[in-house]
Formats: C-alpha cells, structure tokens, sequence
C-alpha cells in the first residue's frame, strides 16, 4: 500500500533513542522541535527511557500517525531504525529517518545526511519512495542480516563499545580480537534459484545495503537496486589468515579474496547439513541478536518500506565510481 503524497501539514511522529538524559538527546530534541515549529509542522516525540522499549513506542507511534495520516520517524541507530520500520511496514505509512548511529549504512545509502538539522529537512521537504526490506523468517532487516562468526562479533562489539566508546575504530579492534580466537564451522546446505548446494563456512552473511557491499568490495554489491539480496559466506580458514580477511574488508577487496563466496538471490532457504541439526541459531538483524528457529528463510520483503528520501544518494553514486 502506497502512503498518500506528504504535505505541508502532515505531522511527524517521532521515536526518538539517543540516551534518555544525555546532553545529545536533549540537543537532538530541541533540533527537531525548533525545526518543526518553523516549518509550521505538527509534531510528536516519543522518547525512549528505562521505562518504555523500543518496540512499544514504535506501535504507539504507528498508530497515532494512522489517525491522521502521519509520517513515523525512527531517530537513532540500526537498531532503532529496524524495530520502527518494522512497526510501519504495511501500515501505509511514510517512514522517517533521523539517523543517530555510528555507521547508518541505511541513512547514507539513501542519502539522508547525519546532521540531525538537514535529515529533518530531508523529511519536511522530500516525498515517500519505495526502499527494498529484507526478511529472514518473521524478522526484517535494512542493511543486513548474519549467522555465525559476523554475528558474534557484532554481539562482542557491542561489550567493547560500553567500554570504550561507540566510533568506527573500537569497532574494527573489536573485530581484530574477535576473529583471532578460534571459530565454529558451519556445515549449510543452501537452496536458492532451484538449486542445492553444501557449504562449509565460518559465517553467512546477507546484504541489503550497496553502500556497505561496494565499501567492503563485494562482487554483487548491485544485488539490493537489482529487487535481489546479496549471500556472502566465508569458506574456513586459519586464525593467522583471519586478520588479513579483515583488513581486505576494510581496503574494499574483501570480494577478491579466494576464502569468500558470494552470489545474488531472491530467496534463499539454509539448513544445516548435519547428522543432528540445531533447532535454532543466533541470527543478527541490523546489529541486534536474537534466536531464529532452523531453517532459514532469507528473501526479499513483498512489499517496500516507503522512506522520505531525496530522488539521489551522493554517498552511493560516488561509491560507484
């Protein structure tokens, strides 16, 4: 279901996740309220604290916008970004953005900037376009979704952020440390395009973000723009071999790599080729860990996630070059 066209007068109902308390969510809020007043806009904030999720704030926030046909607006980071848009999708309703993370692969891959002031400009002067949703099970995801060794580290990293600070660098070494302690390996049995395939791997990985393929060199970096997700699994290698797997992601060559396989789809069914399989996994969903019963099913949503969004993504388009 396609959102009516946005006007002037269509209000904004905002989640709002930057620490409840904090000097920055106090800043984001006084943006965004001195922002609406002088565009004239309607507004509502949600702000999450100790005593409201997430997930609650986002059901209120979608139904309060269908009231009066509103836009639904998830101001913070991926994690925050996907337990909203999951709330909206097939509602009908525009979807926001005000991203307030530490990579916003989404964000960018859109081109909604970083800076609080232009994103809401962004949503006060843009209209809904659709943007491609991932699934795998019930559970959606905007930039990617992971089994194995990438979900372990984003659920390490995670630990090493609440120690030393949310920035790009304590994610890598964060990373470092991880892969250099020994991994399990997955024996996959993949079905995708009518076809069966057995895959011994140390992580599955799936993409729906080109921004964050194309960075990291992956070949079907053009999958997600092409109504397809892009499987990318990591063949078994030595611990010593880890780090440099690691760096080529880094540099953009990570695709280059003889350890990595990869390949588009549209869906794409995993079991786990073994005498006694496990009933569940820890499957990651846009940096958020959770149990996902066996098998897998990762596929492309039916329907789109209508986001305010510019007609062009800078950051995309010079990726590309």
């Amino acid at each position: 279901m396609q959102p009516s066209p946005l006007g002037p007068n269509s209000p904004l109902f905002v989640v709002l996740n930057a620490g409840s308390g904090s000097a920055d969510a106090a800043e984001t809020r006084e943006i965004i309220e001195q922002g609406c007043a002088a565009a004239g806009r309607r507004l509502r904030i949600f702000l999450v604290d100790e005593r409201t999720t997430v997930q609650a704030l986002a059901r209120e926030a979608v139904e309060r916008a269908r009231a009066v046909d509103g836009v639904v607006v998830a101001a913070g980071g991926d994690g925050t970004l996907n337990t909203v848009a999951r709330a909206t999708l097939g509602s009908g309703l525009a979807f926001g953005v005000l991203p307030q993370g530490t990579f916003n692969y989404f964000s960018r891959a859109h081109g909604i900037p970083r800076d609080t002031a232009q994103a809401l400009q962004v949503l006060l002067d843009e209209q809904p376009r659709p943007v491609q949703v991932g699934l795998v099970n019930d559970r959606i995801f905007l930039v990617n979704a992971s089994m194995g060794l990438y979900a372990e580290l984003l659920e390490e990293r995670e630990s090493y952020k609440v120690r030393y600070g949310r920035s790009r660098w304590v994610a890598f070494f964060a990373g470092l440390l991880t892969v250099m302690r020994g991994h399990r390996h997955w024996n996959l049995r993949i079905a995708s395009h009518g076809v069966e395939r057995d895959i011994r791997t140390t992580t599955l990985f799936v993409g729906n973000n080109p921004l964050q393929l194309l960075q990291v060199g992956i070949a079907h970096a053009d999958a997600p723009e092409n109504g397809q997700l892009a499987a990318v699994a990591l063949k078994p290698v030595g611990v010593l071999a880890m780090p440099g797997l690691l760096v080529r992601g880094a540099l953009g060559r990570l695709g280059n790599a003889d350890e990595v396989l990869s390949f588009p789809f549209e869906s794409m069914t995993v079991k786990a080729g073994r005498l006694h399989p496990p009933r569940r996994v820890k499957v990651a969903t846009d940096g958020e860990i959770a149990w996902a019963e066996m098998p897998l099913l990762f596929r492309v949503s039916p329907e789109p996630l209508w986001l305010v969004r510019p007609d062009v993504a800078p950051e995309l388009e010079a990726a590309k070059q």
